[in-house]
């Protein structure tokens, strides 16, 4: 491994001047021409953007972000927010607690910090919801705060870089090591997004665009040959399938039965389908007596540590039908398939396909 300090300087200056000309354009980003006219990124936007990106990818969070910043522009909005409005705007975006701790973080800035974020480190990684990565993005990239940043792309470059063969996620302190050595006390925020620019755009996990990258030169996995093999990861393990079933019960006039999911656990604090506990072998729990239909389709959704797969029962909701703890009749002007988490509108979608091929084979 080359010890590439001496050159960090050259480095650092490589990739900001590449970013000036190059860098991506993100609803919660400042470019680099407005930074230097002296615009400030808005710590609220910054923070929503972060926790919105955990686990996904900027294509899919942009829709997202856009809509919560209509509804909801500042901190102090969201703080408001009730919970089921989030929750609604949230399905889709998967990983639900992150939506539960953005409620409370945002009611904790809103009202013991008087609506302003704090801007170090430290103090961001005591709010809820805020890890290490989070709290290193907003302090970087709000407060221009020199810290190092290490998502997917910079554990990447940084793997290519210095051409480091042992494999993640044991070797991610060393890479953290090599991004912290690199990052400078000048444009700190700045270059933290470059870096993962250049991960997004050119060091791409397939066929990088080695020819073009600015830090092509020193990178040793080029010179090696070894980029595409890198980084290397420890092999998972097969993610095992659990079998569950849901109910989905409508009355005459269209209204539906859901049940609002506890805030702990998978779906935390969302609107879905009653249904059975997600095992190898799961109880039937259907939520009132009734000759349950199947709909001879299944729902396969895959979460991060599993596959499950889901039989569909139908049946009418009966007139006298009372809603027990935990559920709720939404009558049918008031139920949007979109607030329904993935895999619970999964089922709506079956549901509503069988439907649709039955009202055209009769006409």
């Amino acid at each position: 491994m080359r010890d590439l300090n001496s050159d960090d300087a050259d480095l650092n200056q490589q990739l900001l001047a590449w970013y000036d000309h190059n860098a991506r354009a993100m609803p919660w980003r400042v470019s680099p021409a407005d930074r230097a006219a002296g615009v400030v990124p808005d710590p609220y936007r910054i923070w929503l953007s972060e926790v919105m990106l955990q686990q996904t990818t900027v294509a899919a969070v942009t829709d997202y972000f856009q809509r919560f910043t209509r509804r909801w522009p500042t901190v102090a909005d969201l703080a408001a927010a009730e919970d089921a409005d989030v929750m609604g705007e949230w399905a889709g975006l998967g990983y639900y607690a992150r939506a539960r701790n953005l409620l409370k973080c945002a009611r904790v800035v809103a009202n013991d910090l008087e609506g302003v974020f704090p801007g170090s480190y430290e103090a961001l990684l005591k709010l809820p919801g805020i890890g290490p990565y989070t709290a290193a993005a907003v302090a970087s990239i709000a407060f221009d705060q020199v810290e190092t940043v290490l998502d997917g792309n910079v554990e990447r470059v940084m793997a290519r870089l210095h051409d480091v063969h042992a494999p993640l996620p044991g070797v991610k302190s060393e890479l953290k090591a090599h991004a912290a050595a690199l990052t400078p006390t000048q444009r700190p925020g700045d270059y933290a997004q470059a870096v993962m620019d250049l991960g997004a755009t050119l060091c791409t996990p397939k066929n990088p665009a080695c020819g073009i990258c600015p830090w092509r030169a020193p990178c040793l996995a080029r010179v090696a040959g070894t980029a595409t093999e890198l980084p290397k990861k420890t092999p998972k393990q097969p993610k095992p399938t659990r079998l569950g079933i849901v109910y989905l019960a409508r009355s005459a006039s269209g209204d539906w039965l859901l049940e609002r999911r506890p805030d702990k656990g998978l779906l935390g604090g969302m609107l879905g389908w009653p249904g059975s506990d997600w095992n190898e072998a799961p109880s039937p729990k259907a939520p009132f007596e009734a000759d349950w239909q199947d709909l001879g389709a299944e729902v396969r959704h895959t979460f991060t540590h599993f596959h499950l797969i889901l039989r569909v029962m139908l049946a009418e909701l009966p007139p006298e039908f009372t809603a027990q703890e935990g559920q709720e009749i939404l009558p049918r002007h008031d139920f949007r398939p979109t607030d329904l988490p993935t895999v619970m509108r999964k089922a709506f979608d079956l549901w509503k396909g069988q439907t649709d091929l039955l009202t055209a084979s009769q006409q």
